[in-house]
């Protein structure tokens, strides 16, 4: 919030504190850092911001003049947001084309929709999660909740105007926008479905506007032109108790919450958004001491350039991370420092040469200098505006000319697709019932071991099926062609190829998987089912050469959510065995009360093994953690920690960091079966 031009409204610069605060937990987001999962939650900070200073200046304007001034407030919010949005789409683009061409198919239809502010509902209708992605993202994928703001400038002051007119006491005026905010929670709670990527609810400017309408509710009842700063020092120490309170809470949320927890989307979201409001009453109020020090100057410095850190955090953080940089390594600290540097840099420049400027009225200027200029500097002038609207254009024509693309964020590159076609090999022989719950798809094993679709099909089939909506059932494959690879690739995708190159820890790693199958379990699978995701269709072939008749029930893509139906399905064909292995959660979070209920619904079997993830992306600890908990209480119930049997042994993964070469998928085999192995000594025991 840089300080006002015109002297019509107090400068708060513990607003600014609070912005630069909200900034930086987003950024701390995207880098992934466990201890910030809920970094996510700056997002409805400045939503709180937002509704609160737009209505404030709004309802100012109105007090002065009986009227708003839309156009003036219109052109206003374009000057401030669009030249800054502009450059940025047009450098990063550039830099794409030139250097990053893995992220084009990602971005595919972004730029216009940026352009038109209307990011957020682009992404929901090409169901582009923003929680769950495989492949490389686009580096616009954070523009959603500029366009939220937008949208909610193009028609608050509308219906504000309306309520003013309409509605002369402020009691009424404040019932109806907390009303509507409700009416938005109320959709966020009824739209959001436990352990479904909650996507859709995350986006959408009808379940998130509540955050904006209660910054508006609190302009309402505490206007920052009519606060006074002579008040009583009990009256002080009260306010600067709520905001220190208030912000305590915030932090806290940051560090305990994430994007997978019901809490948030069932009130969660709009709790903290009441609590934002608190602080930002405190923040607002002349008298209050916390408000100075959230003013320091280097919050106040931040503040003032967040909406450029904003624009810039999210490519430089996309555009710079290594393949498989989800999570943290030996060099993340330091590329985390660089990031935010890099970012804050930028900002700084968008600030000084072109957010600032404008402001003073740059535009103006150069608009009057070209028409005041002698003939041949007018050319020359009108040369430079005419290349640089050409450039514009041709940005702007890419990304609408890709409209009719189906790429989403969750996309590979063409190259990595076409590496990835399966080729025909001899089929193994996992043991499968001829139908198993839902027909299965491209990459499901059928009863005689051979994929369901050709060679070649395969891919095809598996990125048409990414395009079922979040939220709706079934859940999207959120795992890109590795794991159609899985099942019919011979030759894994390894860059350790020569033997001349293998570093002395591959060295190591090779050595222990030999000493591991100098002792390899071979057994009659019998009684033993096994369900999962394409991870399990990796180790299927070597898990059935040591466990002879097992049953093996996995698919592309599969998530928690989908599992009950596929039990049912077993146990109505009495296939379902005295021995359970799940391995879930390579696609997406679930929720505890999922895991329980599917635990349930196996009360027949008399042990159930849970296997956790590796997968390089957020919700790994999620997912981790859940499964921890629960096998630590329920009966019958063994954790494997294929997790920390994994740690340091790359070599066993495709470039995804995700799905299992030969030589990984016959090492998890291994695991899985030692793990069979004893826990059949133990029943007979």
């Amino acid at each position: 919030m840089p300080e006002p031009l015109k002297g019509t409204s107090r400068y708060m610069a513990g607003i600014d504190g609070l912005r630069a605060f909200a900034v930086l937990a987003v950024i701390l987001y995207h880098l992934n850092y466990n201890w910030a999962p809920g970094g996510l939650l700056g997002v409805g900070i400045f939503f709180v911001l937002s509704g609160y200073l737009i209505t404030d200046l709004l309802i100012a304007q109105w007090s002065k003049h009986e009227r708003l001034d839309m156009k003036d407030f219109w052109l206003r919010r374009a000057r401030r947001l669009l030249p800054a949005l502009l450059i940025l789409l047009v450098l990063v683009v550039a830099w794409v084309m030139l250097f990053k061409p893995a992220h084009l198919p990602s971005m595919k239809g972004d730029v216009p929709a940026a352009i038109l502010y209307v990011s957020n509902w682009w992404l929901i209708f090409q169901d582009v999660s923003y929680f769950e992605k495989f492949g490389p993202a686009s580096p616009f994928g954070h523009l959603w909740s500029l366009a939220v703001e937008e949208q909610f400038y193009l028609f608050w002051p509308l219906l504000l105007a309306i309520g003013l007119r309409f509605v002369k006491r402020r009691g009424p005026l404040v019932c109806m926008t907390l009303a509507a905010a409700a009416f938005s929670a109320i959709s966020m709670a009824w739209m959001y479905e436990p352990g479904l990527d909650p996507s859709r609810v995350y986006y959408g400017t009808d379940t998130r506007v509540f955050a904006l309408l209660i910054g508006a509710a609190l302009a309402m009842v505490w206007p920052s032109r009519k606060l006074s700063a002579n008040i009583s020092r009990s009256a002080r120490l009260s306010l600067d108790l709520a905001g220190v309170a208030g912000l305590s809470i915030l932090l806290f949320a940051i560090w305990k919450t994430n994007q997978y927890d019901d809490f948030l989307y069932r009130g969660g979201l709009v709790l903290l958004s009441v609590v934002s409001a608190v602080v930002v009453a405190t923040l607002a109020h002349p008298a209050s001491r916390f408000a100075r020090w959230m003013g320091c100057k280097p919050l106040k410095w931040l503040g003032v350039r967040s909406y450029g850190i904003y624009l810039w955090h999210y490519p430089v953080i996309v555009l710079t991370n290594p393949v498989g940089a989800e999570q943290a390594d030996a060099f993340s600290i330091p590329r985390a420092i660089l990031q935010v540097t890099a970012c804050i840099v930028l900002a700084a420049l968008s600030w000084k040469y072109i957010e600032e400027p404008i402001r003073h009225g740059a535009l103006g200027r150069i608009w009057s200098s070209l028409r005041l200029q002698r003939n041949g500097q007018k050319k020359r002038y009108t040369r430079l505006v005419a290349s640089t609207c050409a450039l514009v254009l041709c940005v702007t024509y890419y990304g609408v000319a890709s409209l009719t693309s189906d790429a989403t964020a969750s996309q590979t590159s063409a190259d990595e697709k076409k590496a990835e076609v399966p080729q025909p090999v001899a089929p193994h022989t996992v043991v499968l019932p001829k139908q198993v719950g839902p027909t299965l798809p491209a990459g499901s094993v059928s009863e005689q071991g051979k994929p369901t679709t050709k060679p070649g099909e395969a891919t095809k089939k598996t990125d048409s099926a990414t395009q079922t909506k979040p939220g709706k059932k079934p859940v999207p494959p959120k795992e890109t062609t590795p794991a159609t690879v899985s099942t019919t690739s011979t030759e894994p995708v390894n860059d350790n190829t020569n033997p001349s190159e293998t570093t002395a820890k591959d060295q190591a790693v090779q050595q222990d998987v030999a000493n591991d199958k100098q002792d390899q379990p071979v057994q009659s699978g019998k009684g033993i089912t096994a369900l999962g995701d394409s991870v399990m269709l990796d180790v299927a072939p070597y898990l059935e050469k040591l466990l002879p008749g097992i049953m093996i029930d996995a698919k592309v893509g599969r998530q928690m959510s989908q599992a009950p139906d596929v039990i049912a399905n077993l146990k109505a064909k009495g296939h379902l065995g005295k021995i359970v292995i799940i391995e879930l959660g390579t696609n997406g979070s679930f929720s505890e009360k999922q895991l329980l209920k599917l635990l349930k619904s196996l009360d027949s079997a008399d042990h159930i093994i849970l296997v956790n993830t590796r997968v390089p992306k957020p919700w790994e600890s999620v997912v981790n953690t859940t499964l921890a908990q629960v096998a630590a209480t329920y009966p019958q119930t063994i954790l494997l920690d294929w997790y920390a049997a994994s740690a340091g042994k790359d070599s066993f993964f495709y470039k995804d960091g995700v799905h299992l070469n030969p030589e990984g998928s016959e090492y998890y085999a291994d695991f899985l079966a030692k793990a069979i192995v004893n826990v059949s000594n133990e029943k007979k025991e």
